[in-house]
């Protein structure tokens, strides 16, 4: 355990290096760790990302791989999103040394740095989660070209806006704006993500849904994630919410619980997306928004700030338990 956690820190410390000039790979057949660096797209939204008409330039973005050691073999692995603060010290990387430790390789990904930002955490509009999703989705294709990694078994894990990753790549149509093909993520891990603004589409991918939700979060209600669970679960995919009673959000860091005013969160907010159409539906009112202009003026009005954010120990203790079994029978795992 502790060598993973050294192996997993230092390869962290490439992803937090200032970015370098490299050429960016699209295939991990020669075998290679560390530090990645890959072209992905940036997307201003899911109809962008489901109708393919980002910007033709794309981004190139890294990520750090790092692989269990004395695993032989195929392997499973996890493509670890970050939310809107980023990678944060002792939260990627811890995640990453006790995925390792279950024989699973990780790859975490700077949606961020590359992009000249820091945070998005006071203004979600900087940067579209679809953006973060298309990382994670290029990572996926990536990651199942390495000869020791297993492409029928690699999962995605996220955090606040990371879980939004980890939800919104189950939708068959959003994964098509990236991944031509019938590859998938095997298994969905989300820590905390936002509900408030469900995205639907007619097909999910039907992959195993973990849901760990603190019970206390007021940045990202829990009432609002169980709701979506039950879309998800209606429409075919096996699915465990998890909400541990006062937890608030960031539960598994290890900074004390403290409000900041500042954040911003769509915790007001009661629409869902069909990204198949793009459609938004009110769900208050039921009233159908149309009008981009109206949209963006709904979306704009219904954040709220202010919110609690810090660790909490028993809950993280529980959340290790919890992703563990989940994992070990998602990927076929024997306990080490």
């Amino acid at each position: 355990m502790r060598t993973a956690m050294s192996t997993a820190i230092a390869a962290l410390v490439l992803t937090l290096a200032p970015p370098v000039i490299a050429e960016p790979v699209s295939s991990l057949a020669d075998g290679r760790t560390g530090r990645v660096e890959f072209r992905s797209v940036t997307p201003g939204g899911p109809t962008e990302l489901v109708r393919k008409t980002y910007p033709a330039e794309g981004a190139v973005v890294s990520g750090a791989l790092v692989l269990p050691p004395g695993t032989d073999g195929p392997m499973p692995a996890m493509v670890i999103a970050h939310g809107s603060g980023g990678i944060l010290k002792g939260r990627e990387d811890a995640w990453a040394a006790r995925l390792n430790a279950l024989g699973i390789a990780t790859f975490v990904i700077d949606s961020f740095a590359p992009r000249g930002l820091r945070s998005t955490s006071r203004d979600q509009s900087r940067l579209s989660t679809m953006a973060n999703l298309a990382d994670a989705l290029a990572a996926l294709q990536l990651l199942a070209s390495h000869p020791q990694i297993d492409p029928a078994r690699i999962g995605v894990m996220g955090f606040s806006r990371g879980g939004q990753v980890a939800l919104y790549s189950a939708l068959d149509a959003l994964r098509r704006g990236v991944v031509d093909g019938g590859l998938r993520f095997a298994a969905h891990v989300a820590l905390y993500p936002s509900c408030s603004i469900p995205y639907r589409a007619a097909e999910v991918s039907g992959a195993p849904i973990l849901m760990l939700l603190g019970g206390a979060d007021d940045y990202t209600p829990a009432a609002a994630c169980h709701a979506y669970a039950d879309w998800f679960v209606a429409k075919g995919a096996p699915v465990r919410v998890v909400a541990y009673n006062g937890a608030h959000h960031d539960f598994d860091i290890a900074d004390p619980p403290r409000f900041l005013p500042a954040l911003q969160s769509a915790r007001g907010c009661n629409a869902e997306v069909d990204v198949d159409n793009g459609a938004v539906r009110r769900l208050d009112t039921g009233e159908r928004l149309r009008d981009p202009a109206v949209i963006s003026a709904y979306f704009r009005a219904c954040m709220q700030r202010g919110a609690t954010m810090g660790g909490n120990p028993a809950a993280l203790a529980r959340a290790e338990a919890d992703v563990a079994t989940f994992l070990r029978q998602a990927f076929n795992l024997p306990v080490r």
